[in-house]
């Protein structure tokens, strides 16, 4: 099996991969720059054994991570638990797309692997909004390139910076009310975070298709909170929460 580890700023997701490419199994847990090797070692092992799966099966691992305290950490974690030495994307690592960015070392992991996944899996050109802490759009024509794209807050990060900077406003629940006017704080929150981002998505996606000219473009989202965004309003060709770990595993094909 292969191991996949996309590490990012709120949870490191973590994908086994069976032979002929199916994602067999999948785990999450926190990302924590505290925790040390060790409870990482605890965790996964924990993990491995309540799923029944034998660390001597993995043959091969690949890590994307955006949090640079940990990568040291995981590869040492991997080695230690499976005995292999995983692949780390990062500048140098075959990829499948071409990356037309000013400074490529900027550009974050995380906004590769998935653009590589939507590419094998659904074809270019689209754009993909990521859904994660930050919420990314990522933009891919028609010749597999990556041509950039923008970053803004994620839907929950947008939540807790209004109870973190203000001294009444409540941290609410992600829920979408039933109405954009509300009669209560927490829904009056609700509402311009929620019906906010779909207005910002929409005004984004148009903007990106009338300066490249990718009219035709599909727009495909993932991470946990996109259902969020398409259950107000359906915007997206696809819905894919699995993507960063099948990206992980197409790359580590190309660079095995």
């Amino acid at each position: 099996m292969i191991l996949a580890v996309d590490i990012g700023n709120t949870n490191i997701k973590i994908g086994l991969f069976s032979p002929n490419g199916t994602l067999a199994k999948s785990f999450k847990m926190s990302s924590d720059v505290k925790r040390t090797s060790d409870e990482y070692v605890a965790l996964l092992l924990q993990l491995m054994s309540h799923s029944k799966i034998d660390e001597k099966s993995v043959t091969g691992a690949i890590v994307s991570s955006v949090i640079p305290q940990l990568d040291y950490t995981f590869t040492n974690v991997i080695n230690y638990v499976f005995g292999v030495k995983p692949i780390v994307v990062g500048v140098g690592v075959k990829t499948g797309i071409a990356i037309r960015y000013d400074f490529p070392r900027e550009l974050g992991s995380d906004r590769i692997i998935t653009s590589v996944a939507a590419e094998k899996q659904y074809g270019a050109p689209f754009i993909l909004v990521d859904f994660g802490t930050a919420t990314t759009f990522n933009v891919v024509n028609e010749r597999k390139e990556f041509v950039g794209g923008a970053i803004t807050l994620g839907l929950k990060s947008t939540i807790e910076s209004l109870s973190r900077c203000t001294a009444k406003l409540p941290s609410v629940e992600l829920e979408t009310p039933a109405k954009t006017v509300a009669q209560s704080t927490g829904k009056a929150i609700q509402s311009g975070v929620i019906f906010g981002v779909v207005g910002q998505v929409k005004y984004i996606l148009e903007r990106i298709k009338r300066e490249t000219g990718m009219h035709n473009a599909k727009v495909i989202a993932t991470g946990g909170l996109a259902h969020i965004v398409n259950d107000v309003e359906p915007i997206f060709t696809h819905i894919d929460r699995q993507l960063s770990l099948k990206g992980l595993y197409e790359i580590y094909k190309l660079n095995r």
